[in-house]
């Protein structure tokens, strides 16, 4: 699985750091960073959730 972020649509708001953080980082200078862009597969549930909780649709994954 891979990680995609359109980074023109990401607010930085944080919610997929909530649902994954061992994914997602939002950090002090108010931008999300990738922590691990192919995540192991015991990670995919919460990267779903990051996925389906990201209220401006910027989050994706490639299988």
């Amino acid at each position: 699985m891979k990680i995609v972020v359109d980074f023109d649509k990401c607010n930085s708001n944080a919610v997929c750091q909530v649902a994954a953080p061992e994914v997602f980082e939002v950090r002090s200078d108010n931008f999300l960073y990738i922590l691990q862009e192919n995540p192991p597969e015991s990670l995919r549930v919460k990267v779903e959730a990051a996925v389906r909780g990201c209220p401006t649709r910027a989050i994706s994954i490639e299988d």
